[in-house]
């Protein structure tokens, strides 16, 4: 399908048809378009745009490549899809579309952080996958601990399993973390929270551990979004191994 002008005037942007090889191997990109069933790939150029439904609770148009081609690429899809899909991707990307486009509102930076290959740090096997009737606990404690969470059990596209660790009753999670929105080759970490009344015993750096080791055993990729404000996070995670990348995403007005 062609969307831009006409061939022979511009390069023009094109959707890329179903389980054709993503034309980047940007681990964004890879995560965006997921299963490829309900995420659309288009390309201009060297640029790339995955318009995925319900990404991590958003319609997020994830966008990579230089600015030149992924300006007018943002453009076009912007005008296929709708602007309620949030243009998403490296910062400087980001705050050039901004730049390009003031009916885009920026948000404040975040951060991706991934790794690839073997953990750094191996779980101590303290934490473990829970199991499904520990959904209403998991609730309990993300509402004390960490409500703003986008990743809920029960929740459209969020994760139903959950690792933790519990109390020694075996039963209440003390500190949780979830894989939710994963891609065929990149998992996400979601969910991280500690009960307050269990925080500084080292138990969310327990659960991130065993989910990574999890994830990169079952994806090749683990990644997670973190806040730019959230230095206590930011810590935790370059501990496990993460290398960090700035991202920003915007809204249209």
């Amino acid at each position: 399908m062609h969307i831009g002008p006409a061939v022979g005037t511009a390069p023009t942007t094109e959707e890329t048809p179903p389980y054709e090889p993503l034309p980047s191997d940007d681990e964004l990109i890879r995560w965006a378009a997921g299963e490829r069933d309900t995420a659309r790939v288009f390309r201009r150029g060297a640029a790339v745009a995955v318009a995925a439904p319900g990404l991590s609770m958003r319609d997020r148009l994830v966008v990579a490549g230089p600015p030149a081609d992924a300006i007018p690429l943002v453009r076009d899809v912007a005008g296929e899809v709708g602007r309620g899909y949030r243009p998403f991707g490296d910062r400087g990307l980001v705050d050039a579309l901004v730049h390009a486009d003031p009916a885009l509102r920026p948000t404040p930076g975040f951060g991706w952080m991934h790794r690839t290959g073997s953990p750094a740090v191996p779980p101590d096997g303290r934490a473990r996958w829970l199991p499904p009737a520990a959904a209403p606990a998991v609730t309990a404690l993300l509402d004390s601990a960490f409500p703003d969470s986008f990743a809920y059990p029960g929740r459209p596209g969020s994760a139903d399993r959950w690792a933790g660790v519990t109390a020694e009753d075996g039963h209440t999670p003390l500190a949780v973390a979830a894989l939710a929105w994963c891609a065929p080759t990149v998992g996400l970490l979601a969910g991280v929270a500690t009960s307050p009344a269990a925080r500084g015993r080292g138990l969310g750096r327990q659960v991130c551990a065993f989910v990574l080791a999890e994830a990169l055993a079952a994806y090749g990729t683990a990644a997670l979004v973190v806040d730019d404000d959230n230095t206590a996070a930011l810590r935790l995670y370059r501990s496990l191994g993460l290398a960090y990348r700035p991202l920003r995403a915007a809204s249209y007005r």
